[in-house]
């Protein structure tokens, strides 16, 4: 029998809506990607802690480190401390810290393939009373030595400090010379538009980001053998595709050149799959190191591995039905996308709350969820049918909606 909900749409109608109910597409079992694919991770709040919610930050361990286990059972990395984790949003970094802490050891625990990288950057710093470039670097170098004694690979986060008190390139240049050549192991650069973080314009000492990225590439250029690969994340897929072909084809993790880590969450499929570009394969095609994967993990995980084994319409049959999802997930403000993101893992059964930490669940509106929940269905990500219709019934039910 259909499963089928009353729904406002985008007008604040309420219509009745019909499920497709087409549960997730199951992995294939053993296959190895042919990219690394770390997804950004949220974490789960704690809904029964006595606390001021948008002061104060709880979180449930036992479930947060749960959902990490099952992104690497399906063959996923763990971007750990990320802005999907809402670090700098209601995660302090002394909870960013012990999470990483946490992350390490369960990836330890698991076993070999269980990968995190922790994002480090200078939260902790008061963002009024940052006045010089040299308060950043020690910044920094805080975060750095903290999660390197712990046994971390860093993301090297884009820092909000630096963006206020830098005067221009040099600045830029500076501050990461300082940082990959102090670095133990190739890091992972972030550069994150400030569409996701207003605070971050003008990233790289320009506004312009063409100029900003010549920039960004000299900083990779003189430390090829430190970056691992950089995230962009512009939502311009034309920007990330002009500069994966500029990467160095030397350094990285293996010699072979630096990686481009998607984070464009609207174009991730046909970045991922690669347009074949020139000779070198690292000019070609992306990595993945992405928010929307906390939230379509199942289906991530069956697309790569048909990736890997060269078939790639499969790949975008399963892949290409969650961009609408992502890009609803990630509209404008696009610094809300968390909550679309938890909305999801609450639906699918992951966690038994809608509960945010900064009190993040009610930064969309219920018609904002209800065309969530219909594109979730259309893109088969529903892997609960009859418990995501009765959670969707209980939020409607909040908004009076019956």
């Amino acid at each position: 029998m259909a499963l089928s909900i009353k729904l406002p749409n985008a007008s604040g109608v309420v219509e009745a809506y019909t499920l497709r109910g087409t549960t997730p597409v199951k992995p294939a079992k053993g296959v190895a990607f042919n990219r690394i694919a770390y997804s950004a991770a949220h974490v789960v709040a704690d809904p029964l802690a006595a606390i001021d919610p948008w002061l104060q930050c709880a979180i449930d361990w036992d479930e947060t480190i749960a959902y990490r286990q099952r992104l690497w059972s399906l063959g996923l990395g763990v971007a750990e401390a990320m802005d999907t984790a809402q670090r700098g949003m209601g995660l302090d970094w002394p909870t960013s810290l012990e999470l990483i802490g946490r992350s390490l050891d369960a990836a330890r625990d698991f076993g070999p393939g269980a990968l995190v990288a922790s994002g480090c950057g200078t939260d902790h710093l008061v963002l009024e009373n940052v006045k010089t470039v040299d308060e950043v670097i020690a910044g920094y170098e805080e975060q750095m030595a903290a999660i390197e004694k712990l046994g971390g690979k860093l993301i090297v986060m884009a820092s909000r400090a630096l963006a206020r008190v830098a005067k221009g390139p040099a600045d830029y240049e500076r501050v990461y010379d300082r940082v990959l050549s102090q670095a133990k192991q190739p890091v992972v650069l972030h550069w994150l538009g400030d569409m996701f973080d207003p605070a971050l314009k003008g990233y790289w000492g320009n506004n312009d980001p063409d100029k900003a990225m010549d920039t960004a590439l000299a900083v990779i250029a003189a430390h090829p053998d430190k970056v691992d690969g950089i995230k962009i994340s512009l939502l311009d897929k034309d920007k990330e595709i002009a500069m994966r072909r500029r990467l160095p084809t030397v350094g990285g993790l293996d010699g072979r050149g630096v990686r481009m880590y998607t984070g464009d969450d609207f174009n991730y499929a046909e970045l991922i799959a690669g347009d074949g570009f020139g000779s070198e394969i690292r000019h070609g095609q992306s990595d993945a190191l992405l928010g929307i994967f906390d939230a379509i993990a199942p289906a991530a995980s069956a697309a790569l591995g048909e990736l890997a084994q060269g078939n790639v319409q499969k790949f975008h049959d399963i892949l290409s039905p969650t961009v609408p999802l992502s890009r609803h997930i990630f509209a404008a403000p696009t610094r809300f996308y968390k909550t679309g993101v938890v909305f999801m893992a609450w639906l699918n059964g992951h966690q038994t709350h809608f509960t945010m930490v900064g009190g993040q669940q009610s930064t969309r509106s219920l018609p904002h969820f209800a065309e969530l929940f219909r594109l979730a269905d259309a893109a088969n990500l529903l892997e609960q049918p009859e418990l995501a219709v009765r959670r969707m019934k209980t939020l409607a039910a909040l908004h009076g909606v019956e």
